[in-house]
């Protein structure tokens, strides 16, 4: 039984050990993008609420939908951002949200079409190589998760804008694990997580 412990301990010592070997390995630059990525879709998620606001005064609801299921994918990915940086031993840093005044409906959109592409064609793409070349896979998977969703909001936000005025009516269901935002429910499973269709939940 003794030598039943101290075999049971020295494995717990070695997986130890290897965690943070492993956490080691991981560059100051990820957990600085996993920052940089948190404290960006913090300001987004709170950015696409003040828009949200402003689209139902101006009277474009169905604009305002949009706006408020991007908060709520946004706030999603914040949260796995915090918690890849925790998983990888980092701290997550403080900071303060950013001012944020609304223009008009149409000029909010051009502004979330601009943030999203960015995103979406430089900014994720970047954080993603650096991931991988930690093979940092908390990192790899938020990173993966926002950018599949940021695609999504930028030709939402475009067709928006495309119609803006005329917009048709639509739902809008958000994955609850990655954030990926639908106008109707997957099938089976998320295209992106691949949970169950279950974990979408619909925002109105």
């Amino acid at each position: 039984m003794k030598t039943h412990t101290s075999h049971i301990l020295a494995v717990a010592i070695a997986l130890t050990a290897f965690a943070g070997s492993a956490f080691a390995a991981v560059s100051d630059q990820t957990i600085k993008n996993l920052n940089t990525a948190f404290q960006g879709e913090s300001n987004a998620a709170n950015r696409y609420a003040i828009f949200a606001k402003k689209a139902d005064q101006e009277g474009y609801a169905q604009v305002a939908n949009l706006f408020r299921a991007a908060s709520a994918a946004e706030a999603i990915h914040r949260k796995t951002h915090e918690q890849a940086i925790q998983k990888l031993g980092g701290k997550v840093a403080t900071f303060q949200l950013e001012n944020v005044v609304p223009g008009t409906t149409e000029e909010n959109l051009r502004a979330a079409i601009k943030g999203e592409t960015y995103e979406r064609d430089t900014m994720y793409p970047e954080f993603l190589a650096n991931a991988k070349k930690d093979d940092a896979r908390p990192a790899i998977r938020s990173i993966q998760f926002a950018n599949a969703a940021e695609k999504e909001h930028a030709q939402l936000f475009q067709d928006a804008l495309d119609n803006l005025g005329n917009n048709a009516s639509a739902d809008y269901y958000v994955c609850q694990v990655c954030g990926m935002t639908l106008t109707q429910l997957p099938p089976d499973k998320c295209p992106s997580c691949r949970n169950s269709r279950d974990e979408y939940k619909k925002i109105s």
